[in-house]
C-alpha cells in the first residue's frame, strides 16, 4: 500500500463519525416527503439501521438522538439496546423550532413564560443525557426576525445569553453545550445565531463546557470555511462539525457530493489545528436522504470522509512549509494538490480487508439483503420529524 503509509492508517484506524437518527426517516422538501420501504417506525429501528453502517465499516460507533422525536419511556433501554448492538448513544439535539409558542422565538422570546418553556425543553435534555451516557447537548435555533424593526436584536441576544446560561449551569462535569449557527432559515431579515463569530461569543461567555458546532452547509455560497475551521481551533472552541454538502443552501447531502474539494480542505485544517481525533472534537453527519436509501446515503457519507482524510494526511506538510517560507506560490500549491488527486481507494480498500472487513462496503451491504429484510418487516415507518 504505497499510498498510504502506516502512519496514516493508524490515524484513520482512531477516526470515530457520529450518525444522526433522523437520517434514517423519511424527508424530504417542502413538496413531497417521499417513503421508503423499511423505514423505522421508531428510535429502535433508527439504531438498528445506524448500527448497519458501523458494521460495514467500523467508522461510525455513536448515533446521535434528536428530542422529542426520539423520546422513549426508558433511555436505559435504548442505550442497552445500542450497546448490543455494537453502538452508543452520542449527542442530544434539542428542538424549539416546531411548536406554535415558539413563533416568535423560544429562547429569545419577549415573554418569559415562553423562554422558560423552551429552557425546561432543554434541561429534559440534559436529563436525558445523564440516562443515555451523552456528553454533549447540541443547540440549533431557528429564531430571527423577518422585516426591520420586527424585533428588539440587542435584546434578542441578551435574552439569548440569559437562557443559554441557565441551560449551561445545569450541565453535569462531564458534559457540554454545543451551539451551532446558521446563516438564514427560517427568518429572512436576522437570524439570532447566523455566524461562528455570534456563536463564539454566546459559547465564550459562559465558559469552557460550551462550544461552537460548524455546520458546513450554514454558510452563504463563497465563505471559506476551512478558515472559520482553522480560528475556532486555534480558539479552542471547536467542538463538533456537522457534515453534509450543498449546492444553494442548507441541503443536507451527503458530504462530499458538491465539493471534494472543500471536504478535503477542511479536514487539511483540522489535522492542521489538532483536531483530527481529538477527544473535543466530535465529526458528525447532519443529512437528510430523500431520494436514495438511507443506510447506503450513510455509509458512502462517512466512507467519504474517511477518504478524504487519508488524502488530506498525506499532505507533504514540511514540503509545503518550506514551500510558504519560500514564497514559492506554485509549489505549495502542487504540494498540497498532489495529495488531493492521490487515488487512496484501492490502498484503502486493502485496508479494510486487512481489517476484516469487505473491501466495498457499499457492495457488501448490498448483498446483505438487510434492505430486502425491513421493507418486510417495517409498516409504517414516518418521516424523520414529529411522530419518528
Amino acid at each position: 500500500m504505497s499510498t498510504i503509509p502506516q502512519t496514516v492508517l493508524d490515524q484513520l484506524e482512531l477516526q470515530a463519525i457520529e450518525l444522526p437518527s433522523w437520517a434514517f426517516g423519511n424527508s424530504g422538501t417542502r413538496f413531497k416527503v417521499f417513503g421508503t420501504p423499511g423505514t423505522p417506525r421508531d428510535p429502535y429501528e433508527k439504531i438498528a439501521d445506524a448500527a448497519q453502517v458501523n458494521s460495514y465499516t467500523k467508522l461510525a460507533p455513536t448515533v446521535a438522538l434528536h428530542i422529542p422525536w426520539d423520546k422513549v419511556d426508558d433511555y436505559d433501554d435504548l442505550r442497552a439496546h445500542a450497546e448490543g448492538l455494537g453502538v452508543s448513544l452520542g449527542t442530544i439535539n434539542s428542538n424549539t423550532f416546531q411548536d406554535d409558542d415558539y413563533k416568535f422565538g423560544a429562547l429569545t422570546h419577549e415573554d418569559a413564560a415562553v423562554r422558560q418553556k423552551a429552557i425546561d425543553h432543554h434541561l429534559e435534555c440534559i436529563d436525558i443525557m445523564h440516562a443515555t451516557g451523552s456528553r454533549d447537548l447540541k443547540i440549533w435555533l431557528a429564531e430571527g426576525s423577518n422585516y426591520p424593526g420586527q424585533a428588539d436584536l440587542r435584546g434578542r441576544q441578551d435574552r439569548l445569553q440569559e437562557s443559554l446560561r441557565t441551560i449551561y449551569d445545569r450541565l453535569g462535569d462531564e458534559q457540554r453545550l454545543v451551539l451551532e449557527y446558521k446563516f438564514f432559515e427560517p427568518a429572512f431579515y436576522h437570524t439570532d445565531v447566523p455566524d461562528w463569530g455570534t456563536s463564539y461569543a454566546q459559547v465564550a461567555a459562559l465558559g469552557d463546557k460550551a462550544m461552537v458546532c460548524l455546520d458546513t452547509g450554514h454558510h452563504a455560497p463563497g465563505t471559506n470555511i476551512e478558515f472559520i475551521v482553522m480560528q475556532l481551533l486555534r480558539l479552542g472552541k471547536l467542538g463538533s462539525f456537522d457534515f453534509n454538502s450543498r449546492f444553494y443552501a442548507d441541503d443536507d447531502l451527503i458530504v462530499g457530493a458538491a465539493d471534494p474539494f472543500q471536504l478535503f480542505r477542511i479536514v487539511y485544517e483540522v489535522a492542521r489545528g489538532g483536531g483530527l481525533n481529538h477527544p473535543d472534537v466530535a465529526f458528525m453527519l447532519d443529512q437528510c436522504h430523500n431520494v436514495e436509501d438511507k443506510i447506503p446515503g450513510q455509509i458512502r457519507s462517512v466512507l467519504n470522509v474517511q477518504e478524504m482524510t487519508a488524502r488530506a494526511l498525506l499532505v507533504d506538510t514540511d514540503a509545503l512549509r518550506a514551500a510558504q517560507v519560500s514564497g514559492d506560490v506554485l509549489e505549495a500549491n502542487r504540494i498540497f494538490m498532489d495529495a488531493f488527486y492521490t487515488d487512496v481507494r484501492p490502498a484503502l480498500a486493502e485496508w479494510r480487508e486487512s481489517r476484516g472487513l469487505a473491501a466495498d462496503p457499499m457492495a457488501a451491504f448490498a448483498e446483505s439483503g438487510y434492505l430486502a429484510k425491513i421493507a418486510e418487516e417495517r409498516v409504517g415507518g414516518v418521516q424523520a420529524g414529529w411522530g419518528a
